[in-house]
């Protein structure tokens, strides 16, 4: 029965793979790369006439090298919505089409940003602490929150999830504007070309762009400097979009108000340095993990990958522009 379902290669599982694993071998059969005893480049090789279509995360580089592995491949599947773990170049040269995970995520992660944001305005994990710790009878009352309505709010990044953190920061009152590699139609919120700029004008910045070569450490110093001392950092797009190392410095040293993170440059390592500041809230990079996206995510791959091997359109292929 396997032999007859159509074939998918998987290096490594995705976590949607792991939980739902019954349900898809009921419609594909899977090469499962991770669990074979042969070195990977090896095991591509036996595979490599065969494999039309690969299943990946965001976290499985799919690099030029596994590509040359895969003559005959034909569609990338990625359960994540960002790319960069992709060789794009070498795919479009090659045509070989991606379906990534779309909107899916869209809400998960905008709720999360909210949630980030309004957790470090208000300290509600901070006052979590102060009173597990048994300090609000000897200390009596606790430092003062700060209100997320009226607040200016620069979005980095104004794409499906950007514009989602947006509508819900509407409806607490808060003031929007955005970067974005190019100006939006038809969209009325301030546009700024320049980050620096966006800064300078925002209490907050909420980060939730795609990393790619031009925003790799985009977030630097100077960014920071013009956010200002009151200032705050929300990040659920990639960790290294951020220069890690000048955020923790600005941190600890008081230059910027605080920061809610949920990924960082070298996961799951997290700079030290961040775990006793008060005005940080940190996040396992858990911002697209919930119940609900996950069954959505597999209705979704389950849909290209059955969209391809039918020879019909993709449900949500990725275009160049």
């Amino acid at each position: 029965m396997a032999d007859q379902l159509p074939q998918v290669l998987v290096l490594r599982p995705p976590p949607v793979f792991t939980l739902l694993e019954t349900q898809f071998s009921q419609k594909f059969h899977f090469l499962r790369a991770w669990e074979s005893p042969l070195p990977t480049a090896d095991f591509l090789a036996t595979h490599a006439a065969s494999v039309k279509a690969v299943l990946c995360s965001g976290d499985t580089p799919i690099t030029g090298d596994i590509l040359r592995h895969l003559p005959s491949l034909q569609l990338i599947v990625t359960t994540s919505a960002g790319l960069n773990h992709i060789n794009l170049p070498e795919c479009r040269r090659r045509s070989i089409s991606i379906a990534s995970a779309g909107e899916i995520f869209s809400d998960d992660c905008a709720d999360l940003a909210v949630g980030l944001l309004m957790d470090v305005l208000r300290k509600i994990s901070a006052a979590d602490r102060f009173i597990r710790a048994g300090l609000w009878p000897i200390r009596g009352e606790y430092r003062l929150g700060s209100k997320l309505g009226g607040k200016r709010v620069g979005i980095v990044g104004l794409g499906s999830i950007g514009l989602e953190v947006a509508k819900r920061l509407e409806a607490f009152g808060c003031i929007i504007s955005y970067n974005s590699r190019r100006k939006k139609a038809n969209i009325s919120y301030p546009f700024y070309s320049n980050v620096c700029e966006l800064a300078a004008n925002s209490n907050a910045l909420i980060i939730c762009c795609a990393l790619t070569d031009e925003t790799c450490h985009m977030i630097n110093k100077e960014v920071m400097k013009a956010l200002g001392k009151e200032g705050v950092i929300i990040n659920i797009g990639r960790g290294s979009i951020i220069d890690e190392k000048e955020l923790v410095q600005c941190l600890v040293q008081g230059e910027i108000g605080g920061a809610g993170l949920d990924v960082f440059e070298n996961e799951p390592d997290v700079p030290r340095e961040l775990f006793t500041l008060d005005n940080v809230v940190l996040s396992p990079h858990v911002a697209v993990y919930t119940p609900e996206s996950f069954s959505d995510l597999y209705d979704l791959m389950v849909g290209n990958l059955e969209a391809f091997f039918s020879n019909k359109p993709l449900l949500s292929p990725v275009l160049d522009e």
